[in-house]
């Protein structure tokens, strides 16, 4: 297994009520937040994102990524729940000829992407990624794969793995003591599988994934 890392660390932290996202969820709420469209990106922020609109936060993200996979121009990098490319965006313009393409399951984020990666993003699941063995110098997954139920999380990270041989990053749903655990669960929508850092470990291990992972910890 690779290391813990804090990839998203120049990320600016998002400010969540949490109070008000509990008082408004209903089985409702979550059914359309899990379809993954407009309501989930662009509509209320009970719904999800609250507006997703390209702001540049992604750039000092993608530095990172480029130092911590150590990419040059011609590699070929694959996002796995890309969303609209942003980071996609900002890796592009960051290193200039580094091959960068995303995989995500909503239709709306592909047809709403960043004008700079049309036709880079792959409309499917991360359990059936439509690459060959080994296909990129790195992959990576930001908040996606907790979006599966267990089993499915599984599968998703044996397809990582197949693809980059382990030089990959994945950002999953934790939390590290139960008072964390009670906030997330008064906060997450769309989350199938979450777990405390062990149990993600335990995953890991299950799907044979070697590459580094981190934590989206709501505090």
């Amino acid at each position: 297994m690779g290391q813990e890392i804090d990839l998203l660390r120049a990320l600016p932290k998002t400010k969540r009520n949490i109070e008000a996202r509990l008082s408004a969820k209903d089985p409702t709420v979550v059914e359309i937040s899990k379809q993954f469209g407009e309501m989930y990106f662009d509509g209320p922020r009970d719904y999800g994102y609250g507006g997703y609109s390209y702001d540049g936060r992604w750039r000092p993200v993608a530095r990172d990524m480029i130092d911590h996979f150590d990419l040059k121009p011609g590699d070929r990098v694959l996002d796995v729940g890309c969303a609209k490319g942003y980071l996609m965006k900002d890796l592009l313009d960051a290193l200039p000829g580094l091959e960068v393409f995303g995989v995500d399951v909503s239709e709306y984020a592909l047809m709403h992407c960043h004008s700079d990666v049309i036709g880079r993003i792959h409309l499917g699941s991360a359990e059936r990624l439509p690459f060959p063995d080994g296909a990129f110098k790195a992959v990576y997954s930001l908040d996606t794969i907790h979006n599966l139920p267990r089993v499915r999380a599984k599968t998703a990270l044996r397809e990582i793995q197949r693809l980059s041989g382990g030089n990959a990053f994945v950002r999953v749903d934790s939390y590290r003591t139960p008072e964390q655990r009670a906030i997330f669960e008064s906060w997450v929508l769309t989350a199938e599988f979450h777990d405390y850092p062990s149990g993600w470990k335990a995953l890991f291990d299950e799907a044979g994934y070697t590459g580094d992972y981190g934590w989206t910890i709501i505090e």
